[in-house]
């Protein structure tokens, strides 16, 4: 089982989507858990969380999801783990949070929050890194050659 989980190719492709998607959800979760650019920190944003009616426990897993899910994707460390990870919680977020304000991201301020554009990309590029893993220079390499 293991090694399904770990086993991926020199692939530039699967590098770059999980480089780019976690270097994009690791702000998120630095804002979510550390308070790291402008973000609130662990407990306002569990407060926030159970203010829109989502328990504390799910409110737990997303911060801990995008915080150590980036950078388990930066590395390239059980990779399909956090991009699956983080692509249930860009569905979380599109169904909970963003689905209502329609597709498009509010860039011109007039839209009452934001859309789900961004989940959409975000998502697509977990789905990248679910199936082909974490690619070249990926630390699920070396783990696999260890566990198989």
């Amino acid at each position: 089982m293991w090694n399904k989980l770990l086993r991926t190719e020199d692939d530039i492709a699967a590098l770059l989507a999980r480089l780019f998607l976690g270097i994009v959800i690791f702000p998120h979760g630095a804002q979510k858990l550390l308070g790291l650019f402008g973000g609130y920190g662990f407990s306002a944003t569990i407060n926030f969380f159970s203010q829109m009616g989502i328990p504390a426990v799910i409110a737990f897993l997303v911060i801990i999801g995008e915080f150590f899910g980036s950078l388990g994707l930066i590395f390239g460390l059980l990779s399909r783990f956090c991009a699956f990870s983080i692509g249930l919680i860009m569905l979380g977020a599109i169904a909970l949070v963003h689905w209502h304000n329609g597709f498009f991201m509010n860039w011109s301020g007039m839209q009452r929050g934001e859309g789900f554009e961004y989940h959409l990309l975000a998502i697509g590029l977990a789905l990248i890194v679910v199936i082909k893993g974490g690619g070249k220079w990926a630390l699920d390499q070396l783990l696999a050659r260890k566990v198989g």
